[in-house]
């Protein structure tokens, strides 16, 4: 009998477009979680719902483990958990209904769960546990199952619904996030099936990768930006820390590449410079990828990033023009996002940008600057969606008076505005797929290819769009007008 059953509920085979992207990592969160359940001298396995075809998968796990305590545990680190899909909060429930129905205690952790306790407690889960989750579930589970003394419902970050009132919930005191990562242990990469993912990638792009973080959570201020577990404190692991990570899963699973899934990596020049000199000393370079900000390609950092083995680096451009990043409280420029570029494309890394369109007051000739931006810099590759109002954002506050009875995407490529947005979800479609298609075209046609037909098909379906454009627009649109900035922020740091 397992003491306690790590679960998830990301199944890359029920989201259309993961199964087209075929880019699936372990569940990160989960294998850290599991690592501090073990220092606690607890038995621990993992079903891993990645690569499994659904909820149906689980009923075997069950049987093979009968564990005492399951808890549902979404990756944190991982874009599609923050994105909180209802097609895998729905799984996510139905596994909850499983395991109680196996004789399990159940506790579910994850963004979606702290930012709506609510409906995981009043189906079949005990233990809500919001925010950060390790240290809770490790606290919780020493509790359940007779290591520790104390009641559950007492334990920081759990909340359970209360006895005495249908309906209401009782929320224990909150839990900080950790500060000091390195605090952590090491990731319990045996649990995971290694070669399982091997195949896939190897497959469908012949390499492999698999994922890492160095931070967790995010010191900028982006009002459309969700932060239900770490809110806006940052902390980072020291840069022997991660380098050591990187030196052991080297050696243990061979990848060809890894996917530093941090929001943030690299807030600090000198820390790169110092994580590329203990990457050197361990023989731990691996090509990677990291996500950042184009205001944080500083030269120094650039360099660190290469000599440390970085060959793509995806920016937070989301548009091209000033207006719209100032209404998002981003707090970098279009400039910034040239001069970023330039840098990475001269040290050899592939810069990559994320776009997004939508954003309450973005007109055509907003959209146009983003398009123009694109066009001009020539990004390596682009990823492309629409404003997104999640719970706990300054964005949604705005905007959820006019939020329908659908206010979550079903899966990662539904795309749909939750909010009434200048256009329809039609009209953002079409525009996400033809950007995508300009900017292959230009590519093709920088690298000397015969493009001119296809040229001629894009500046096409560029006027129809435009002609069309009219015909998706709301009539009672609020431009974004004059709008000043708001002043970069004081950052609020925890770093070792």
């Amino acid at each position: 009998m397992t003491d306690v059953l790590l679960a998830t509920a990301n199944f890359m085979a029920l989201d259309p477009k993961q199964r087209r992207k075929s880019r699936p990592y372990p569940p990160l969160a989960a294998l850290y979680a599991a690592s501090l359940l073990r220092q606690g001298g607890l038995q621990v396995g993992l079903f891993d719902a990645t690569l499994q075809p659904d909820e149906g998968a689980f009923a075997a796990c069950l049987e093979s483990h009968r564990p005492r305590l399951v808890v549902l545990y979404e990756d944190n680190f991982n874009f599609l958990s923050k994105m909180c899909l209802d097609r895998m909060a729905d799984a996510a429930l139905t596994m909850a209904a499983m395991a109680r129905a196996a004789g399990a205690t159940v506790a579910a952790a994850g963004p979606h769960v702290t930012d709506h306790p609510g409906r995981y407690l009043e189906r079949d889960v005990q233990y809500a546990l919001v925010r950060e989750p390790d240290r809770t579930t490790a606290e919780l589970a020493a509790i359940l199952l007779g290591r520790a003394s104390g009641r559950p419902e007492d334990v920081p970050g759990v909340v359970v619904a209360d006895p005495t009132t249908p309906g209401r919930l009782h929320f224990a005191p909150g839990r900080a996030p950790e500060r000091q990562l390195d605090a952590f242990p090491e990731a319990a990469w045996d649990l995971v099936d290694v070669e399982a993912y091997r195949r896939v990638w190897t497959a469908a792009h012949g390499y492999f990768s698999l994922n890492l973080v160095t931070t967790r959570g995010c010191p900028f201020h982006c009002n459309w930006c969700a932060k239900p577990i770490w809110g806006q404190r940052y902390a980072m692991h020291s840069p022997a820390r991660v380098a050591a990570d990187l030196a052991s899963l080297k050696a243990r699973c061979r990848p060809d590449h890894v996917w530093f899934a941090d929001d943030i990596f690299g807030l600090r020049p000198a820390w790169v410079t110092e994580f590329a000199r203990e990457v050197a000393a361990r023989d731990a370079r691996v090509p990677f990828t990291i996500q950042t900000r184009a205001d944080l390609m500083t030269p120094e950092a650039v360099h660190g990033l290469a000599q440390a083995g970085c060959v793509e680096a995806w920016l937070g451009a989301e548009s091209g023009s000033q207006q719209v990043l100032d209404a998002m409280d981003k707090g970098t420029t279009i400039e910034e996002i040239a001069v970023a570029r330039r840098r990475l494309g001269a040290a050899g890394i592939r810069a990559a940008f994320f776009i997004q369109f939508g954003y309450p007051g973005e007109e055509w000739p907003q959209i146009q600057e983003t398009v123009d931006m694109v066009r001009r810099l020539l990004p390596d590759d682009i990823g492309v969606s629409v404003t997104y109002p999640l719970p706990g954002t300054g964005l949604y506050e705005r905007v959820r008076q006019e939020l329908g009875a659908k206010t979550q995407w079903v899966d990662s490529d539904d795309l749909a505005m939750m909010f009434q947005g200048t256009y329809t979800s039609e009209f953002y479609r079409r525009l996400h797929a033809l950007l995508h298609r300009d900017l292959d075209v230009r590519r093709a046609g920088a690298a000397g290819q015969d493009v001119a037909a296809e040229a001629a098909a894009v500046r096409t379906a560029w006027d129809a769009l435009e002609c069309d454009e009219a015909n998706h627009r709301r009539a009672d649109v609020v431009s974004l007008g004059a709008r000043t900035p708001s002043p970069r922020p004081v950052l609020a740091l925890d770093a070792n």
